[in-house]
């Protein structure tokens, strides 16, 4: 996925802070891999797979939102990966982010559980705390 020009913004199905958090997760994860557009034009070697997009959202989410990252993406009404998919292809379809032929909502699929990944597996990071 990549950004393509905004266009007015129609009736959203979830709430407008999640498609912010898409794009702004989009570029993170652009940044990351090193995969920057070097221009606003559609740029193939800037493109992000849902799995990486979705890697992006735990990494990002995790460190934005911490412990309260289930409650936020509620709040939000995305419940699962899934529901990312569907943001991503409606601002596909809204012409605000490009596809490839590859790109897939399938992709997106029950890729791994919010409680498990945003609960369970929550490490806090002390080693600062307790240093001499």
């Amino acid at each position: 996925m990549t950004i393509a020009s905004r266009s007015p913004e129609p009736r959203l199905r979830f709430h407008p802070n999640a498609y912010r958090f898409v794009f702004d997760v989009l570029r993170h994860t652009q940044d990351r891999l090193g995969r920057t557009p070097e221009t606003e034009q559609h740029n193939e070697d800037a493109h992000i797979s849902g799995g990486e997009l979705l890697q992006g959202i735990r990494e990002y989410a995790l460190q934005r939102f911490g412990l309260m990252t289930i409650t936020v993406f509620r709040q939000w009404g995305i419940h699962e990966t899934d529901d990312f998919g569907r943001i991503v292809f409606e601002l596909v379809e809204r012409g605000d982010m490009r596809k490839t032929d590859r790109d897939q909502q399938a992709h997106f699929r029950s890729v791994y559980d919010f409680h498990e990944v945003f609960d369970l597996d929550y490490r806090i990071d002390t080693s600062r705390a307790f240093r001499p």
